[in-house]
């Protein structure tokens, strides 16, 4: 298969009212038929976000703007500043929008502003040589860093407000020698009277 997709690193620099350093990251293949909005999935997926029910934004230098149409809209007129070109983000295709070695910007839910420098790499790629398949969606295929959750919870059950449990004395029994547990001794004539 040729060289037909985009590569972009994608970083996390903050949100939630943290910044982050070292910025963790994931690098993409982007296929020529996926659109901005199969792409947000496919970060808020590799950047461990479970709840993808937020509006998601991405900006470009020269002031375009790919985003839904009616919340961008809305936006414009209060005064998100100098808005070029308004392109949607379910129709607008990636590889046809980016250009080698352009950085550009994702926003991740705009009331929590988790925002992400998104850089195309200078030559395409192949999917098969890079990933081993061509997936359905843009997929990454290395990453680094730690990934924090979207909400800032540590554990479950994590209202902000009280200590996180106490970390139990030993090892987990499924991290340890000791998993799967023993399976009891068989009788083999049980098992003959079964068989029969």
């Amino acid at each position: 298969m040729a060289r037909t997709w985009v590569s972009i690193t994608v970083e996390l620099l903050g949100g939630g009212g943290e910044e982050l350093w070292p910025y963790p990251g994931r690098i993409f293949a982007v296929g020529p038929s996926h659109t901005f909005m199969d792409f947000a999935s496919a970060i808020n997926t590799a950047f461990a976000r479970w709840d993808h029910s937020h509006l998601s934004e991405f900006t470009f230098a020269d002031g375009r703007l790919v985003a839904d149409p009616e919340y961008a809209l809305e936006s414009i007129s209060s005064s998100a500043g100098p808005v070029m070109r308004l392109l949607d983000i379910e129709r607008q295709k990636v590889a046809k929008t980016v250009k080698p070695g352009e950085e550009f910007q994702f926003v991740f839910d705009l009331g929590d502003n988790w925002v992400h420098r998104c850089t195309v790499a200078t030559t395409k790629v192949d999917p098969l040589q890079t990933l081993g398949i061509v997936p359905a969606g843009p997929l990454p295929y290395w990453g680094w860093g730690a990934i924090p959750d979207q909400y800032g919870r540590n554990w479950d059950g994590d209202d902000g407000e009280h200590k996180a449990p106490k970390k139990p004395s030993g090892i987990d029994p499924m991290r340890g020698y000791s998993w799967p547990p023993a399976v009891s001794s068989l009788d083999l004539g049980e098992v003959k009277a079964a068989i029969a």
